[in-house]
């Protein structure tokens, strides 16, 4: 099964003929993904790696399939971007772009939202993939096995230090989704837990966290109340003092808010186990599915 994309997946890349949006097209055009056209404006008519390029996302769904659109576009126009994605009735949209404006992604994660029948993902995450079917990001495919695990996370460095030690270990995911660890994100950890406890192929789940904001917490309550597979947690940034931003945007302790004890407790009553170390994430896990 795997939730959001598999072998069927047929995508298009806006910015396609940027150098970061070329150079991970060719990647997940190595991993298998179904990229079938690209979108950059004033380019529509060439190609780029053999596919067809157009100027909008609404001329490429009219003429393609599209299950999901991944977008490598400047900061300034990445939310409009999602945007277009979105109104165009792509129904996965992955935002790929950082240091997009806090006020563009309220706009755009609201209007989205509104729409209902859109998920966004990102911005500045990695993206996601089901191994051995279809990268939909910027993560190395090569340290994702197919397997048993579905792994959440805010960080894109420990999502896939994670996913390798699962994958060596001989786990292997279902499906890694990277949300992202900007302040304002299209999709929450509490919004992917229902599809990975109704997969049939996920039996255990990995969710990596870090300081800032209630990410976690909000997650926690819904495992407690809702979630019937075993849960493996992780926070990242437990050292940092309140105040000081560590790497992502909204990874900042602000008053008792976002604090390394209030996540902890907060899975502690939901009976999660934490891993200190990403090698304990494997034992954990060991010690939930044998």
């Amino acid at each position: 099964m795997s939730i959001l994309v598999n072998k069927d997946t047929q995508v298009i890349v806006q910015g396609i003929t940027g150098r970061e949006g070329a150079f991970h097209t060719e990647a997940m055009l190595k991993a298998g993904t179904k990229v079938v056209a690209g979108v950059t404006p004033g380019k529509g008519g060439q190609t780029a790696l053999g596919l067809p390029v157009y100027d909008t996302v609404r001329e490429a769904v009219a003429k393609h399939r599209v299950d999901a659109s991944i977008i490598f576009v400047p900061a300034p126009a990445a939310a409009d971007a999602a945007l277009e994605a979105a109104h165009a009735g792509v129904p996965l949209v992955v935002l790929i772009t950082e240091g997009i404006p806090t006020l563009d992604m309220v706009k755009a994660v609201a209007e989205i939202k509104a729409l209902g029948n859109v998920r966004l993902i990102g911005g500045n995450c990695p993206g996601l993939i089901t191994p051995e079917e279809c990268k939909l990001g910027i993560m190395p495919a090569s340290v994702f096995k197919k397997g048993r695990v579905g792994l959440i996370s805010r960080s894109g460095t420990v999502t896939y230090e994670t996913a390798k030690a699962l994958s060596d270990a001989g786990y292997g995911i279902s499906t890694c989704i990277g949300i992202g660890g900007d302040p304002i994100i299209g999709t929450t950890f509490k919004d992917l837990l229902p599809l990975f406890n109704e997969d049939p192929e996920t039996e255990a789940i990995v969710l990596c966290g870090e300081i800032g904001g209630s990410d976690e917490e909000d997650a926690a309550a819904y495992i407690k109340a809702h979630v019937k597979k075993p849960v493996v947690g992780f926070i990242g940034g437990r050292s940092a003092p309140k105040g000081k931003r560590m790497g992502h945007a909204g990874a900042i302790i602000m008053g008792n808010v976002g604090t390394p004890e209030s996540k902890l407790a907060a899975f502690a009553e939901a009976g999660v186990p934490v891993a200190e170390t990403i090698d304990e994430i494997v034992e954990l896990v060991r010690a939930k599915l044998g």
